[in-house]
């Protein structure tokens, strides 16, 4: 579910080649910028589909964000049923700046948008069907589905799940955090994929070329202005 095509949109009027941003704003970054990104793009995943669904603290929804960004989960779904948000001072400490997130207004579309996709559905959710974390098979496309603080995902959600999942646990609480049961999940996804040999990474060549353009646009705060000034002065053709 890599969401971006060759063209990149510079504003309503002006589309450029993902190659032509390589090109133009490439000697605007320094190297170690470069390296950076170089390394953060060869290693995303986008086969994994992290989704929040009615989420009522966006702290929360935050923090999950900060993991997935970490460990190198770029594909983010965030289904907005809740009327009310609990406003949260966390901040993302500007992951959502490198994150791909898709917001949805109900688990219908979401559901039936990954299923299209070809994506699994893997709920969090405690009932007699469900499986421990380690005995799924993250290797394909999947999605991760946390919910709700207070009821968890929806019977909906629940329903379409192709598996239900929990992280054992040895104490007397029966689960984790939100946020904490974000990290440790998608830390677990990370490192199956990588024991099941095909790694964690999952963009073909050209997928990390466009990625790392939109990342070049994004780390140099004018980059936009002068790709348009570029364009307005015909050093550059859409």
């Amino acid at each position: 579910m890599f969401p971006y095509g060759s063209e990149i949109e510079i504003n309503a009027n002006l589309k450029i080649n993902y190659k032509l941003v390589l090109e133009k704003l490439g000697p605007l970054l320094t190297a170690d910028r470069i390296q950076k990104i170089d390394r953060v793009v060869a290693q995303r995943n986008f086969d994994t589909a992290v989704v929040l669904e009615s989420i009522y603290d966006r702290g929360n929804i935050s923090a999950v964000m900060r993991s997935a960004e970490g460990l190198g989960f770029g594909n983010f779904h965030v289904i907005e049923t809740q009327e009310k948000f609990k406003e949260s001072a966390r901040v993302t400490q500007g992951a959502d700046k490198w994150v791909e997130v898709k917001k949805w207004q109900n688990t219908t579309d979401c559901v039936k948008n990954l299923k299209s996709q070809g994506y699994k559905i893997y709920v969090t959710h405690l009932d007699a069907r469900s499986k421990p974390l380690h005995e799924v098979d993250f290797s394909g496309k999947t999605a991760l589905v946390l919910g709700n603080e207070k009821n968890g995902v929806s019977p909906e959600m629940v329903a379409a799940a192709d598996e239900c999942i929990i992280i054992p646990m040895t104490g007397f609480v029966q689960s984790f955090n939100i946020s904490v049961a974000g990290a440790l999940s998608l830390y677990h996804i990370s490192q199956d994929r990588m024991k099941r040999g095909g790694g964690n990474a999952s963009l073909t060549n050209e997928e990390q070329d466009i990625l790392r353009a939109y990342y070049y646009l994004r780390t140099q705060d004018s980059g936009f202005q002068y790709l348009e000034e570029l364009f307005a002065r015909g050093q550059i053709k859409a």
